[in-house]
C-alpha cells in the first residue's frame, strides 16, 4: 500500500529573520511566520491526515498547530529535529560553511552533528512513522533536516542543488515497501 508523507519546513522566526544559525536552540515565529502557517494550512484544507508529527522544537509545534488550526492531536519528536550546530547556535549565519560539503563535519568539534548523523536519523524517524501509520501523514520538520533527508533520495536534485528549503514549503513523498519516493515541493506561492 501506498502511503503519502508531507513533509514540511516550520514558519519564520525570529532568528530567521535576523540571519541567526538555528539549530538546537529555538526562537519563536515572527508574525510572518505566523501568517505563512495559516496560508499553509489552506493547502491541507482538502487533505485528510490520519497522524501528525513535529520536532520538538516549539517553532515546528507551533507551526504544525496553526497548519491544524489545533483540530488535531500530534506528537513530538527528537529525531526530527533540526541539525545540531553546537558552539555555533545563535551566531551569524555568516558563520555557516558555504557549500554542503562544508557542513559534512565541520560542527563535530563544536559539540554538533555531523550531515551523516542527521540523515541517519531523519530517515530512521520517518521510516518508523511511516511503517505505523495508515495512510496520510504530516511531518513539520527544519529546512537543514529536510535538505539532509532528501539528499538520500533519487529525484531531489532540483530540491537540493537549489540550497535552501522556504519557511512552510510543503514536500509531498510516496512511502511504500520502506522506500520514500519524491512527488513535489509546493511552496507558499502554489497555494491560494
Amino acid at each position: 500500500m501506498t502511503k503519502i508523507l508531507y513533509l514540511m519546513r516550520h514558519g519564520q522566526t525570529l532568528f530567521n529573520a535576523r540571519g541567526k544559525i538555528q539549530g538546537a536552540c529555538d526562537s519563536p515565529l515572527t508574525e510572518l511566520g505566523i501568517q505563512q502557517a495559516q496560508h499553509a494550512a489552506r493547502f491541507f484544507d482538502t487533505i485528510t491526515i490520519d497522524k501528525a508529527y513535529s520536532s520538538t522544537s516549539e517553532r515546528a509545534s507551533d507551526t504544525l498547530e496553526l497548519v491544524t488550526r489545533n483540530a488535531m492531536e500530534y506528537k513530538r519528536l527528537k529525531g526530527i529535529k533540526e541539525f545540531d550546530h553546537g558552539t555555533f547556535e545563535g551566531e551569524s549565519e555568516d558563520l555557516n560553511p558555504r557549500t554542503r560539503e562544508g557542513y559534512e563535519t565541520f560542527y563535530l568539534p563544536y559539540g554538533g552533528e555531523s550531515s551523516a548523523m542527521v540523515r541517519e536519523r531523519m530517515m530512521k524517524t520517518l521510516t518508523d512513522i511511516m511503517e505505523e501509520s495508515s495512510n496520510t501523514v504530516l511531518v513539520v520538520s527544519h529546512g537543514g533536516a529536510i535538505m539532509n533527508f532528501l539528499i538520500q533520495l533519487e529525484g531531489t536534485q532540483d530540491v537540493t542543488e537549489g540550497g535552501k528549503i522556504g519557511n512552510c514549503a510543503i514536500l509531498k513523498l510516496e512511502y511504500k515497501d520502506r522506500e520514500f519516493t519524491f512527488k513535489e515541493l509546493i511552496n507558499l506561492e502554489d497555494i491560494e
